[in-house]
């Protein structure tokens, strides 16, 4: 199946892996045999045998890959408790803040996670980062690590509008108010610089926001740009369900009335004009959901690095250490200045 991989990489070990995929027999069962139900057995289990980091995969693979019933919402509040269970053993300090952002002329509040080596400077860099519309700030913990062990920058991470924990819907304009909101927290928290590394989705608003020149330094990593009409709409893997249920939808909508919806996701104005600061575009050559052109399109930019990482897909998922080595490094230069 395609996210196993991702499964693996997270801390599941291979038999509780192949266990789980031979009880499941339903994706929407509350039941023996359904997804949720299975995967949060499994996670009880590592809570019992007090893992709570494996737990908090687990619960987290429970709600996978949407809120859309009662069991995967309580999925994700297990996931919670969990992961601030383990936190203190976490290599890095951590810190969870509910910041209080502006949406659509309301307010809404987004829970957000700050991850950083003991001892970092209070002026040092920060460096926002987001998942995509399935995979969130907790399953993601492993990377913010990672990226908070490099010594150079706090690591603050949430959830893009229409996931996890944030409470409004997924729309261009209110997601990049979200994402924004997040970026003037950091410029507050006294961050000399601010960058945003997005993965998937959240690799739309990284571009977003860098080809704004709204943050220092920004890294899209496989997101969509829309810089051709039409492309890129999503369609594999059960992606069309995933993407409809963060813009809100309770319902399947007709595949025009979701096509309308994304097409106010392109970026094509902002590629058109010279407002950014360095940018790193990274993806695999042989990503389903995400075509080559919104990776392409930003070679030739000022201050914009570009690789398209051949024989890999969505995020160069069975390429990661070369693509993070690559983002890292990255990452490194452009923050240390």
């Amino acid at each position: 199946m395609e996210r196993t991989p991702q499964m693996l990489s997270t801390g599941i070990a291979r038999d509780d892996l192949d266990g789980v995929r031979t009880q499941i027999v339903d994706m929407w069962a509350d039941a023996p045999g359904g997804w949720v139900f299975e995967w949060s057995r499994l996670a009880r289990r590592y809570a019992e045998n007090g893992q709570p980091s494996l737990a908090a995969v687990a619960f987290g693979w429970a709600k996978f890959p949407t809120l859309a019933t009662p069991a995967m919402r309580m999925a994700l509040e297990n996931q919670l408790e969990q992961y601030l269970r383990a936190a203190p053993d976490f290599p890095v300090e951590f810190e969870r803040r509910v910041l209080d952002l502006p949406h659509k002329g309301a307010r809404t509040p987004v829970p957000v996670h700050i991850l950083s080596m003991k001892g970092l400077a209070a002026d040092a860099p920060v460096l926002v980062v987001t998942g995509g519309v399935d995979t969130w700030k907790m399953d993601m913990h492993g990377l913010f690590v990672a990226l908070a062990l490099m010594g150079v920058a706090r690591v603050l991470t949430f959830d893009i509008a229409g996931t996890g924990e944030t409470q409004v819907a997924m729309s261009a304009d209110g997601g990049a108010e979200i994402a924004e909101g997040v970026v003037a927290a950091a410029r507050a928290m006294g961050a000399r610089k601010v960058a945003y590394f997005g993965v998937s989705m959240g690799g739309h608003f990284a571009a977003r926001l860098g080809l704004s020149g709204l943050v220092d330094a920004a890294v899209d990593f496989g997101g969509p740009v829309g810089a051709r009409p039409g492309g890129g709409r999503p369609t594999r893997f059960g992606m069309f369900d995933i993407v409809a249920n963060a813009l809100g939808y309770d319902h399947r909508p007709e595949p025009e009335e979701l096509a309308a919806q994304m097409a106010g996701f392109s970026l094509r104005a902002l590629l058109d004009q010279d407002l950014n600061g360095p940018m790193l575009v990274v993806n695999g050559a042989d990503d389903v959901h995400v075509p080559q052109a919104d990776t392409l399109v930003f070679e030739g930019r000022r201050d914009t690095s570009v690789h398209l990482i051949p024989d890999t897909g969505h995020c160069a998922a069975t390429k990661s250490a070369e693509a993070f080595g690559i983002i890292q490094t990255w990452l490194r230069d452009v923050l240390a200045d």
